[in-house]
């Protein structure tokens, strides 16, 4: 086994780390050993050094990567180093003295209450099992704030109709419990009405299926949000994460705690949802330009 193959096995073993985070982990080491192999650098792990890192860097920043992404790749690179240096396959650090550029901070993109409201009120899904099924798929992930990843991986089991609740598990395998209103729990129970009517029940254990009754996959979930949010929004951003932003926002702008939202979305410190401060002061200063009689 390699030193790559056996650094993701414990990313997914020990680490517990979701699969989808594992095979971006993968992705990102492939793509900077392949670029070490294009420009003729040693793309053995215990020969690389800080220069081939900025080298690096440096490409893809001219081939425009975002800076995020480049923050994400490196960070990437740190925990591969970090574990072979536990492991004792190398005794220091190639990005010790790496610096990294400077990481441009951007609002979260949210859906306006309107426009939502307008979707969920006024559009027909249509009496089916895929018009029900995504009419669903788009208020579980605008009701709780879930991951697209969390969505697809709901059981049956995780689903409590009678509590009102649902259990999520997210990153590292850490679970939370988020409330359900009412009104959802209802036509909950009628999406697993004509689900087991046309499918057996219980297949699979997943809670959201495909219409062969398969497990629901993320691309699935992703068009099926791109397709109903271009109907009400010009955002340029139509994803499923779009709807967590939205339910974080709205659930702020409504005088939500910033605790409390940090425990719907399962972070796991509060800095990772204070960035949701910054849209509600943005939209507040909008309301006082056009209220207050001097602004």
């Amino acid at each position: 086994m390699s030193q790559k193959e056996s650094f993701l096995q414990y990313l997914q073993i020990e680490k517990r780390y979701s699969p989808h985070t594992v095979r971006s982990y993968k992705n990102d080491l492939e793509q900077f050993f392949s670029f070490l192999v294009s420009q003729d650098m040693p793309a053995i792990p215990e020969l690389v050094t800080s220069h081939e890192i900025r080298a690096w860097i440096v490409y893809m920043m001219e081939n425009g990567y975002a800076s995020i992404s480049v923050h994400r790749k490196i960070s990437c690179l740190r925990v591969f180093y970090r574990y072979l240096r536990k492991e004792g396959v190398v005794d220091r650090d190639p990005l010790e003295k790496v610096v990294l550029p400077k990481r441009k901070k951007s609002l979260p993109v949210f859906v306006e209450e309107e426009a939502l409201n307008r979707l969920l009120d006024d559009y027909c899904f249509g009496d089916d099992f895929n018009g029900i099924r995504n009419r669903t798929i788009i208020e579980m992930l605008y009701l709780t704030g879930m991951r697209r990843s969390e969505l697809t991986g709901l059981r049956n089991i995780d689903v409590d109709l009678t509590e009102a609740t649902v259990k999520v598990t997210g990153k590292r395998n850490k679970q939370r419990i988020i409330p359900l209103t009412k009104p959802f729990t209802i036509r909950l129970r009628e999406y697993l009405e004509i689900r087991d009517k046309n499918f057996e029940p219980g297949t699979g254990g997943w809670f959201f299926i495909t219409d062969k009754g398969n497990k629901l996959y993320d691309k699935y979930v992703y068009n099926t949000v791109k397709g109903y949010l271009s109907m009400v929004t010009t955002i340029e951003k139509k994803s499923p994460h779009i709807l967590r932003h939205t339910f974080a926002t709205h659930m702020l702008n409504r005088g939500a705690d910033l605790n409390s939202i940090k425990e719907f979305l399962g972070h796991a410190n509060l800095s990772a949802t204070q960035i949701y401060t910054h849209t509600t002061f943005e939209k507040l200063k909008k309301i006082y330009k056009q209220a207050h009689p001097r602004a």
